[in-house]
């Protein structure tokens, strides 16, 4: 290209976008492709909010590392699944909520219904919370819906809005008062390991 003068014109090139500078869907796909600068900028753009979930569930230093590793590796063995990466925050905090339930299952000083209050964890308000209940409360009844009728009932009755005592529960159960705390420690755990599969 030639100016009147005659001499040459340089075409004006438009900047590269740099990965940072892209909405995450565009991110997401390079990263499917195998481009470790965009993998980098998820981990930037979406490693506190794994780690803080994993804190909320009061997990030790090495135990919140063993969830992010973790959650980390289930994105990449499910990339391919993943078809609304503008949800990808949404998806990775379930992930690390449920690896971190996973983990905190294991450990024994962990009490039954602690655990289920976290899964359920209302501080979960900071993050995407409507997303984020909606996915714990669909998996929490998905579960439920598993477990033996007699297990549905017992839990049934001990979260009623009702607030009955295990008087009124053992006559509507048929169960001896002394039966129903060791029966509930049963069904949580059932409950939990169920939960743990999702």
């Amino acid at each position: 290209m030639r100016s009147n003068e005659g001499t040459a014109v340089q075409p004006r090139l438009e900047r590269a976008p740099r990965v940072h500078e892209l909405d995450i869907a565009d991110v997401f796909e390079r990263a499917q492709s195998g481009d470790r600068v965009a993998w980098e900028e998820l981990v930037v753009r979406f490693g506190a909010l794994v780690s803080a979930v994993a804190r909320r569930c009061r997990l030790s230093e090495a135990d919140v590392a063993e969830v992010c590793q973790t959650t980390w590796l289930r994105l990449v063995e499910n990339l391919d699944r993943i078809k609304q990466p503008d949800r990808l925050g949404a998806w990775l905090a379930t992930t690390s909520r449920r690896e971190s339930l996973r983990i905190a299952t294991r450990r024994a000083n962990v009490m039954a219904g602690d655990t289920l209050s976290q899964v359920a964890d209302t501080e979960a308000e900071t993050l995407d919370a409507g997303i984020l209940r909606e996915e714990q409360a669909t998996a929490i009844r998905a579960a439920a819906e598993k477990l033996p009728p007699r297990c549905k009932r017992l839990l049934g009755l001990l979260t009623s809005r009702e607030d009955l005592s295990y008087k009124e529960i053992s006559e509507l159960l048929s169960m001896p008062v002394g039966s129903i705390g060791p029966t509930r420690g049963r069904c949580l755990a059932h409950l939990r390991r169920l939960l743990a599969d999702f």
